[in-house]
């Protein structure tokens, strides 16, 4: 069966469920929340998914964070860590995935773009990671043409419409039956309800989408602007690949801290 699901909060028509189930019918539970962050996962979507003992959870998370000024590879890592190791250590079957950089799909200009795509990139790393750790199954979606097909997303080019969430399904479903763990057709590719007038998206920008930005305005811009003008200085120096090896080694100091905290105490 399929269930009409939402992939995740954000505006725009429900899309399905990911996973078509095989032949009996499944319960389908959507924990997700505009906005949240891997805290949020943490602290109060896992008690909560874990008491519904899954058999197959969706952890696809991150791209908040990079949007943030608190933002903390570290941090992240070691939240991601604990979702992951709870769920699997339950039995569930993880569904994990890695997603396109904010900046490009906001279109801002490079100098600022720049500093959340490597944000991005830290985090895709460290899911590509951990995924290999707990054994997920992970899809690579932060690439391909559907990133750069408008058709694809939302009024605020952060989240998929309809068409690109059934994109998301087709591909997991895809991984799901490679393992064996889906057995019915794939979905549809094609969108259920129609596409959202041009008004609606305006209305949304008007609304919600200016309630969004007066928040970044106010937490990420400062850093932003910060960070965009270190990318400048480098960028002028010829030194740009200096940002990207201290990026790097945040990303492997993060997943080293999580491998020394795995280490059993010395007798």
């Amino acid at each position: 069966m399929e269930a009409p699901v939402r992939w995740a909060e954000g505006p725009g028509q429900c899309a399905e469920n990911p996973v078509r189930a095989a032949e009996e019918r499944v319960r389908f539970t959507n924990l997700a929340v505009s906005g949240a962050q891997t805290r949020d996962v943490l602290e109060r979507q896992l008690p909560t998914g874990l008491a519904l003992l899954p058999d197959l959870v969706s952890v696809v998370v991150g791209v908040n964070d990079t949007l943030r000024c608190t933002f903390d590879i570290q941090a992240v890592a070691a939240r991601l860590d604990q979702v992951y190791a709870a769920f699997t250590e339950q039995g569930a079957v993880l569904l994990t995935a890695c997603l396109p950089d904010p900046g490009t799909m906001l279109g801002l200009p490079g100098a600022l773009a720049q500093p959340l795509a490597r944000r991005q990139r830290a985090v895709n790393t460290v899911v590509h990671a951990l995924s290999d750790r707990y054994g997920a199954l992970h899809l690579h979606a932060c690439e391909g043409d559907w990133i750069t097909d408008r058709a694809m997303w939302s009024a605020d080019r952060l989240h998929p419409g309809e068409r690109g969430h059934r994109q998301l399904a087709l591909r997991f479903h895809e991984l799901l039956t490679e393992h064996g763990l889906a057995t019915g057709p794939a979905p549809s590719p094609e969108p259920e309800f129609p596409v959202p007038a041009k008004s609606a998206s305006l209305w949304w920008l008007a609304t919600a989408g200016t309630g969004w930005v007066a928040r970044r305005c106010t937490d990420l811009l400062p850093q932003l602007l910060t960070l965009a003008a270190d990318e400048l200085r480098h960028r002028a120096r010829g030194t740009s690949a200096r940002l990207d090896l201290r990026a790097s080694a945040a990303v492997s100091a993060a997943l080293a801290a999580l491998s020394v905290a795995e280490q059993p105490d010395a007798a």
